[in-house]
């Protein structure tokens, strides 16, 4: 048999992923990886990494290397705080002078301006992932943490549903930002009963916040914090779902 042949770049579909960006090594290794694990699940996809800030390379300049081609620019971030309503809409902007047809992905977690604001299968099974079989009496789920309450609410959303699919209480909490911090929630939870109280990241790389979040709970007595989603198998397949509901939703425009 012969071996399949690739699509041409040109004919491929481009799929940005663009993270936050960071000082720490970890968190682009971490988006590096997410990408690799995006492009096996998916060959057919031309899929490129890309950061706002600290790692490189940027957005705009990823857009800018794909001239005649159709990219979905997928943000990877969990709530529609500053990045997600300034900084990924500002990028679409300027790109629109390039000779580039884009077409702008949802954010990973839940939001106000989604058609449906329930939270993600895929992302409540990526952070059950990350808890492993770990018994525990309640979940303190620690977030970067913004200023913007609307953000705040969509976290709050993500605990609640964390909380019905284990069958335990479950809060949120912020490493920076905003309060409670997850070291506060946990003396709460321990103080009203609970003896194991994890720490469930709703973070997707690691970095600052998130270590800050892990010192935060471990100093509180957690009984285990969980790792950042990382390249978890369900959060690839919630990159999938995204690009695939925006390539529909760019259809009728097409058309």
């Amino acid at each position: 048999m012969r071996p399949a042949r690739l699509t041409p770049a040109a004919d491929r579909l481009a799929v940005v992923l663009v993270a936050h960006g960071s000082r720490d090594p970890r968190a682009a290794a971490s988006t590096a990886a997410l990408a690799r694990a995006v492009r096996r699940a998916h060959p057919s996809w031309d899929v490129h990494a890309s950061y706002l800030d600290h790692a490189g390379p940027r957005p705009l300049d990823v857009l800018a290397s794909l001239p005649g081609r159709r990219a979905v620019v997928v943000p990877l971030l969990l709530t529609e705080a500053y990045h997600g309503r300034v900084d990924i809409p500002a990028i679409l902007a300027d790109a629109a002078a390039l000779p580039v047809d884009v077409t702008l992905a949802d954010v990973l977690g839940p939001s106000h301006s989604a058609p449906s604001r329930a939270v993600p299968v895929a992302l409540l099974d990526g952070l059950v992932r990350r808890l492993g079989a770990a018994e525990l009496d309640a979940v303190v789920l620690a977030a970067a943490g913004t200023r913007d309450a609307t953000a705040r609410e969509t976290i709050s959303w993500a605990a609640d549903a964390l909380s019905a699919r284990l069958s335990v209480p479950c809060v949120a909490a912020y490493a920076s930002g905003s309060l409670p911090d997850p070291g506060v929630v946990v003396t709460r939870l321990r103080a009203s009963g609970a003896r194991r109280v994890g720490m469930a990241a709703y973070f997707l790389a690691p970095g600052f916040l998130y270590d800050l979040a892990v010192r935060s709970a471990s100093q509180a007595c957690a009984a285990m914090t969980a790792d950042p989603l990382g390249d978890a198998a369900e959060l690839v397949c919630l990159v999938a779902a995204r690009v695939l509901a925006a390539t529909a939703r760019a259809l009728p425009a097409a058309a």
